[in-house]
This record gives structure tokens, C-alpha cells and sequence, in this order.
């Protein structure tokens, strides 16, 4: 059998600044995930690590080093990422952002969120366990990025079940989030000028002109709390909880 991917290749040109993916059937039957990239072609699993490995027997390196963090605890050690650690950690970073982007692409919501939140949690503890200033700040610095395509995606899922109200409340929680960081980093006064902020702003107009949305049932909670105004605020807690459940 040929070595070549001449066949994978034929009729998927390469299309710059486009994020092409597509599910495939595999030989052996499972379904994996393809990027095309310039020179080729990525393949992912769509479960646990992208690449389908379990580093040192765990489901990913972040897992591995969590436990090597806890065993370090127990002994009363500090634990800081080694050079090589923090090379098999970029490598991971990595892996999940290609499926998260693919995931977008083809508008599994779910799934890019969950590849977000895998990243955000590990960019947390990077944080406290980095070798140096530096490596940490090669990581916050996307941070943001990470935070704009889970918000995408988290109001995206929400109006594909027909909830817009929560979609909103996604793209509220979201720039919260995006704010935090900013503010963490003495950054805030460039907050409006994000072009990721502007563009969560616009969807957030975007939804509510099509929806006829003023304000949600949360917003209208904030409200009725800042104004102290406790049975109204009971009324809406109500009647959230009750939309909750019946999601």
C-alpha cells in the first residue's frame, strides 16, 4: 500500500485563512477529525487527547501533571514545571486549540467547549506551577482568545436550542470573564477596544434585535436586586429556576 496521501488530498485544496475540517470514517471504522493545512493534513480523535495518546498512562498531559503536582503536595514538595514538562505541555495546548477551531468550523458547539475548557483549566495550572514569568505570560496572553471562543460557542449552542435568552446571558458571562483578565493585568481601559470584545457586543445586539430581547430574566434579576427590590427579585429567581429545569 502506498504511503502517500495523494488520495486524502484530491479535491480539498488548501484555502488560507479558512479553517477547513471535516469528519471522516477511519479504516477500522472509527470517526476522527481532519484539519487541511498547507502541507497536509491533520488527523484527530475526537475524544480525550487530539493526538489518541495517553501521556504516562493518563487521559492527557494536564491530567498527568495534576497528579504529579498532588504527589509533590502529599511530600510537602513544591511542584514547578520542568523545561521538558513545559515543552510536552505547549504540545498539548496545541493540540486542543486545532480541535477546537475545527470544532467551530463545523459548529459542534458542545465539543468546543469542552476543548476550551480543557485549555482555560490548564492555562490555570500553568499558572501557578510555571518555572518562570515568562512561560507563564506565553500562555495568559491567550487567555482572551481562549475565553472569545467559548463564549462563541456557549451562545451559539444556546440558540440552537431555541434559548436566546440564555445565549445573551452566555455572551454577558463571557465578557465578565474577558473583563477579569484584563483588569488582572492592568489592561481594562483597553477593554472596548478588543476587537474580540466589539464582536461579542455585536452578537449580543444581534440576538436581541431578531429575539426582540430587551433584557433577560437574569439582567432583570441584577436589577431588581441592585434597586432592592426582593419580591420582585423572588419572582424572577422562580422563574428562572423553572426554565432551568425544564432545559
Amino acid at each position: 500500500m502506498g504511503q502517500d496521501i495523494d488520495a486524502a488530498l484530491r479535491g480539498w485544496d488548501f484555502k488560507p485563512s479558512v479553517v477547513q475540517a471535516r469528519l471522516i470514517d477511519a479504516e477500522d471504522g472509527r470517526q476522527v477529525l481532519q484539519m487541511r493545512v498547507d502541507l497536509g493534513i491533520l488527523q484527530m480523535e475526537l475524544s480525550g487527547r487530539p493526538d489518541g495518546t495517553r501521556p504516562h498512562g493518563f487521559p492527557t498531559y494536564h491530567d498527568y501533571l495534576k497528579h504529579q503536582a498532588a504527589q509533590a503536595q502529599r511530600g510537602k514538595r513544591t511542584f514547578k514545571l520542568s523545561e521538558e514538562q513545559c515543552v510536552d505541555a505547549d504540545r498539548e495546548f496545541l493540540q486542543y486549540y486545532h480541535r477546537r477551531i475545527c470544532w467551530l468550523a463545523l459548529r459542534n458547539y458542545d465539543r468546543a467547549i469542552a476543548d476550551a475548557d480543557h485549555n482555560l483549566a490548564f492555562m490555570d495550572f500553568v499558572r501557578d506551577h510555571s518555572p518562570n514569568e515568562e512561560y507563564t505570560l506565553s500562555h495568559e496572553q491567550y487567555r482572551g482568545f481562549v475565553l472569545f471562543h467559548r463564549t462563541q460557542a456557549a451562545a451559539a449552542l444556546a440558540i440552537e436550542r431555541n434559548d436566546p435568552e440564555a445565549g445573551i446571558d452566555e455572551i454577558h458571562e463571557g465578557l465578565e470573564r474577558i473583563r477579569a483578565f484584563f483588569a488582572e493585568h492592568g489592561l481594562e481601559d483597553k477593554l472596548d477596544e478588543d476587537a474580540m470584545v466589539q464582536q461579542l457586543r455585536k452578537i449580543d445586539a444581534q440576538i436581541r434585535e431578531m429575539h426582540g430581547i430587551k433584557a433577560t430574566l437574569r439582567e432583570q434579576l441584577d436589577e431588581a436586586v441592585a434597586k432592592e427590590e426582593y419580591e420582585t427579585a423572588a419572582r424572577l429567581r422562580d422563574a428562572l429556576k423553572k426554565r432551568s429545569q425544564s432545559d
